[in-house]
């Protein structure tokens, strides 16, 4: 494929960079605008489904469409994923409630499950390993730039005109890599593949994911149906064992079990996946933190994450040096307990907690991922076979976007728990008035008592979900100390 596609290179690594910056900078914009969307729909309780849906239908729809690039081929794929995103953008758009919010999300992470993957593997297809760390670090500008111009973006719709808007952004960016796409990027047919669709496998790993956001959400309300949560877990169990079960029997599985054989791919996996779901952490709360304890602006909110793939972008530069010189735990672990070290003040912050340090702690968990993720699709793709590294960046990715899912559901479980505590303990207050009181831009004026009760709420509902991250940091560092290789991967 490299040959082939050596004259229309420019233009495919266009497409790439601006598809990567179109499912970046929707992320950075939905966050700036999420505390608005909560005090306008009154969605507190079900915020964490707004970014929840988008990355549970991404994990379900990203191996089925890795599976359909190995039949059909890399365009048709990617260019069904960015109509499909862009159709969902725009319903997005047009949502009147949080349900229907919710659902046309939905929709938007169908097609955003073939975007990301499938720019991982035109990369691996169109570049030797030597050359691949610095065109993975390189398409991460994208990433540096819309987290420049995301959160101004969205904090200049959400302020100055309408949160409806933040998702029609991406509508022209859809419909510009699409003709990119249509112009530039000349495929070799693919060989028709006889071997049978995985279609068990593909239905066991919807119900896995689908019942286990639902066992998630049933706990987080507050007050949890246990015998419907208690069926919903068996039903999780039935769906995972099911999922096992098929793949081990399937002629071409639709992720391939025996590929975690290896144990430097699973360790880069789960390293992968766990770092996503700090990075949902941060994504999320942050500008729900500074919005309602500081009350500033939605863009100066969403300024707060910002430093994150600004560093990320820096970092991920170093990657091909480092990976030369050290094995992967030896990056991993003393990189995971800097940024552990660093989210520790979260846990204890007060009103009084200085602004300056969010920014301080986004940058310091971009560059760490900047390094470590960058090196696990290097490492991931490097250890398996040569026909199975769309595979790897297939799992790669899925691997991601299940701890993202996981990890958003989790994190918004513990902190409802910790909202309805509050409200239960303070009397005086209700979910109405913690849905209003979330947001910077509302009306609404509290009195001192109130404001101090609401205030204390919302705090210890952040250092639940801070606390949680730190353990995930824990994790990272004993899975990586298991680690047995002892050689660089070059």
């Amino acid at each position: 494929m490299r040959k082939n596609n050596e004259s229309n290179l420019l233009l495919i690594m266009i497409a790439i960079f601006i598809a990567t910056f179109m499912t970046s900078v929707e992320t950075t914009i939905v966050t700036t605008a999420m505390p608005t969307i909560i005090s306008k729909l009154n969605g507190l309780s079900l915020q964490s489904w707004v970014f929840a849906m988008y990355l549970l239908t991404t994990a379900v729809s990203t191996p089925i469409y890795g599976k359909l690039s190995d039949r059909i081929g890399r365009k048709p794929v990617f260019m069904m994923g960015l109509i499909v995103f862009s159709l969902g953008s725009f319903l997005c758009g047009i949502s009147s409630n949080i349900y229907s919010l919710i659902f046309f999300r939905a929709i938007q992470g169908i097609g955003g499950g073939a975007i990301i993957p499938t720019t991982f593997t035109m990369i691996a297809d169109l570049f030797t390993y030597e050359r691949r760390s610095n065109m993975l670090a390189m398409n991460n500008t994208a990433w540096g730039i819309s987290a420049l111009l995301g959160p101004l973006i969205g904090g200049f719709i959400v302020d100055k005109l309408n949160w409806h808007w933040i998702f029609f952004v991406n509508v022209p960016l859809g419909i510009i890599v699409l003709i990119l796409t249509l112009i530039g990027f000349k495929e070799n047919k693919k060989p028709a593949k006889k071997d049978p669709i995985d279609v068990k496998g593909i239905f066991s790993l919807s119900g896995f994911l689908v019942s286990l956001l639902l066992l998630f959400q049933l706990l987080g309300n507050k007050s949890p149906d246990w015998l419907l949560a208690l069926l919903m877990a068996i039903i999780f169990i039935a769906f995972a064992i099911w999922f096992v079960k098929a793949e081990k029997r399937a002629i071409d599985p639709m992720i391939p079990l025996t590929l975690f054989k290896n144990k430097l791919f699973t360790i880069e996996i789960l390293t992968a996946s766990l770092l996503s779901g700090v990075q949902s952490g941060f994504q999320i709360y942050f500008p729900i933190w500074l919005q309602s304890i500081y009350k500033v602006p939605a863009s100066v909110a969403g300024l707060a994450i910002t430093p994150s793939p600004v560093m990320w972008l820096v970092a991920s530069f170093f990657v091909g040096a480092l990976v030369k010189r050290f094995i992967p735990k030896n990056i991993t672990i003393p990189i995971a307990i800097i940024q552990l070290l660093f989210y520790i003040p979260l846990i204890f912050a007060r009103t009084s907690f200085p602004m300056l340090l969010f920014y301080i702690i986004s940058g310091v968990t971009g560059a760490g991922l900047g390094i470590v993720v960058t090196m696990n699709i290097l490492v991931a793709q490097e250890v398996v076979g040569e026909k199975e590294v769309a595979t790897a960046s297939s799992m790669l990715t899925l691997g991601r976007t299940l701890g993202q899912t996981v990890m958003t559901s989790v994190l918004g479980l513990i902190f409802n728990l910790s909202i309805n505590q509050g409200i239960n303990k303070f009397k005086n207050v209700n979910l109405h008035q913690a849905n209003q009181f979330i947001s910077s831009n509302s009306s609404v004026h509290f009195n001192a008592t109130i404001l101090n009760d609401l205030q204390t709420i919302i705090l210890k509902g952040m250092h639940t979900v801070f606390l949680a991250t730190i353990m995930l940091f824990i994790i990272i560092v004993i899975i990586n100390f298991r680690d047995k290789n002892k050689d660089i991967i070059k």
